[in-house]
C-alpha cells in the first residue's frame, strides 16, 4: 500500500514514479522494557532502538529500517539501502549526513552502482546552525512522525513489528498530506 501510495504521488505531483535521489538519515527512539535481545537490549537502563529511513524529495518513504541503537550508522544503513534494490530503476544517489561517512560510499557504489554523497556542515562556525539543501527534507519527513504517539517510544518486541507501525504511519500521512 505504501509503494503504491508513493508512486501515486510522485505522479500526481509531475513526477515519476521511480525517484532518482534518495536521503537516507536514522533517529534514536527510546524502547519500553520489551525490547528483545535480537534488536540489542543493553545493560543499560536507557533502552534505544534507532530507525533509518530512505525518503525521495518529497519526503516520501523509499525504505525503513528498524535497528539497533548501538549499531554505528554506517552498518545499520546497509540493511536500510538494500531494501532500495530493483525497486527504484531511476535512483542515482543518495545523500547522507556525517554519520555515514566511510566505506559505506564504496560499499554503495560497488553493490548498486549508485553514489551515496555526504554532506558535511560549513567549518566556519560549527556551533552554528546551517540548513543542508535537500537534507532538511528528511528531518522534516521525522518531525511527521513525531505526531504519532505510537512511534514517540518504541513499545514493539519485534523490529518487523516497529517497521510495520511506521509504514502504517506512513501510510496515513500520505492519505492525510497529499490525496485530495
Amino acid at each position: 500500500v505504501m509503494d503504491c501510495l508513493r508512486s501515486f504521488i510522485r505522479k500526481q505531483s509531475g513526477r515519476p514514479a521511480s525517484p532518482s535521489l534518495g536521503i537516507i538519515d536514522s533517529r534514536s527512539v527510546k524502547t519500553s522494557h520489551h525490547v528483545d535481545s535480537e534488536r540489542g537490549k543493553m545493560e543499560t537502563e536507557d533502552l534505544r532502538t534507532e530507525g533509518a529511513i530512505i525518503v525521495d524529495t518529497l519526503g516520501l518513504p523509499l525504505s525503513v529500517k528498524i535497528h539497533k541503537a548501538n549499531l554505528h550508522d554506517s552498518k545499520g544503513a546497509q540493511q536500510t539501502i538494500e531494501n532500495l534494490a530493483h525497486k527504484f530503476p531511476r535512483l542515482m544517489k543518495i545523500l547522507a549526513d556525517g554519520g555515514y561517512r566511510g566505506d559505506l560510499a564504496d560499499w554503495v557504489r560497488k553493490k548498486f552502482g549508485w553514489i551515496l554523497e555526504v554532506m558535511l556542515r560549513p567549518e566556519e562556525c560549527p556551533c552554528k546552525f546551517h540548513v543542508l539543501p535537500k537534507r532538511w527534507i528528511v528531518e522534516r519527513t521525522f518531525s511527521w512522525l513525531e505526531n504519532f504517539r505510537r512511534l514517540t517510544i518504541d513499545y514493539e518486541f519485534l523490529a518487523e513489528t516497529a517497521e510495520t507501525m511506521v509504514q502504517i504511519a506512513f501510510i496515513q500521512i500520505m492519505l492525510n498530506k497529499f490525496i485530495e
